[in-house]
């Protein structure tokens, strides 16, 4: 069980809501990239997987995509909600980059793709609902990576994205509180129910 302030310790948030994370994000980038460029789903993967599968052929079109940095605000509100037993909410905001590499003989068309595509309102509403939106899309460059004596076509494509993040905070409310005020001679002593 998780601590509240007042069992005292450190406070993990509660799981819900919970920004999209590790797998999660990693799937919304993968279903974005797959859906704006007409990629098959198959065919655009992590970046950086525990087990890589086996590439693609160079004559194959296909993308890795993943997050390079995340950069947050320099710093976050945390506001204390009454309701119920009480809790804090916190909410900061960040930028993350993910770079979108594609490969084969139609790489520098995908990156194309990806980068206009960002351009549709339409295509950026799955992001908005998701409290993100596009900050920017770098230059498309082209890297071609010498593999087993021939040339594989590639290029990437850094996208910036700015999202908002929201935690709550096992923060509870003060019932009551009191105590004394030594004032020279005088000790006072008070109470917040009276």
């Amino acid at each position: 069980m998780s601590n509240t302030s007042s069992t005292g310790g450190y406070l993990t948030p509660e799981a819900i809501p919970s920004p999209l994370e590790d797998d999660g994000l990693d799937d919304f980038l993968q279903a974005m990239v797959a859906g704006i460029t007409g990629l098959p789903g198959k065919m655009v993967r992590p970046r950086w997987q525990p087990i890589p599968p086996k590439q693609p052929t160079p004559e194959t079109d296909w993308s890795a995509i993943g997050i390079t940095t995340r950069t947050p605000d320099d710093n976050a509100v945390v506001i204390h909600r009454p309701d119920g037993e009480g809790a804090d909410a916190l909410q900061r905001h960040e930028e993350f980059d993910a770079l979108a590499s594609f490969y084969g003989p139609n790489c520098q068309q995908y990156a194309g793709r990806l980068r206009d595509g960002l351009s549709i309102a339409q295509n950026r509403e799955p992001m908005q609902r998701l409290g993100m939106g596009l900050v920017n899309v770098g230059n498309i460059v082209l890297l071609p990576e010498l593999l087993n004596q021939r040339w594989l076509r590639r290029a990437d494509l850094t996208v910036r994205i700015r999202r908002q993040i929201d935690r709550t905070y096992p923060v509870l409310n003060i019932l009551s509180s009191g105590g004394t005020i030594h004032a020279g001679d005088q000790d006072t002593p008070w109470n917040s129910e009276n």
